[in-house]
């Protein structure tokens, strides 16, 4: 997986993650973990487009590199975290898995009061999972 530098500032209930290898690009919320994650789903749809327009990512730049063109740029530094790049490939793999049959119940009943399919409430499940444990 590829991992990319945020920075995270802000104060009481409003918190941004900005992510300097993708001008534009960030994300917002009510704590710094909110924002992580705000941030996270933001950089995935952000590459997505950039993938689909047919153009290459950025190369990740590490931590050193990107404070050091924040100071030379004035900006306020922040806190530093890594933004993981949770990108689609584009194609489906089927995957056996266990799991209780009361979960599996409550699952399917969530998914449907969502108006989706079980995959697609697992996998936006396991997204949000990734996205806040960073």
């Amino acid at each position: 997986m590829t991992y990319y530098v945020g920075i995270v500032d802000g104060e009481g209930e409003v918190w941004g993650v900005r992510i300097p290898d993708f001008p534009g690009c960030h994300g917002g919320g009510e704590t710094p973990k909110d924002a992580i994650a705000d941030a996270t789903r933001a950089l995935r749809a952000f590459a997505a487009d950039i993938v689909a327009d047919g153009e290459p990512l950025p190369e990740p730049r590490d931590l050193d590199e990107i404070r050091a063109i924040l100071k030379a740029d004035g900006a306020a530094a922040g806190a530093a975290v890594y933004i993981p790049l949770l990108l689609d490939r584009g194609r489906l793999v089927r995957a056996n898995i266990s799991l209780d049959a009361g979960l599996l119940d409550q699952i399917d009943t969530e998914a449907k009061r969502r108006g989706v399919t079980r995959s697609a409430f697992l996998a936006t499940a396991a997204l949000d999972k990734i996205a806040e444990a960073r």
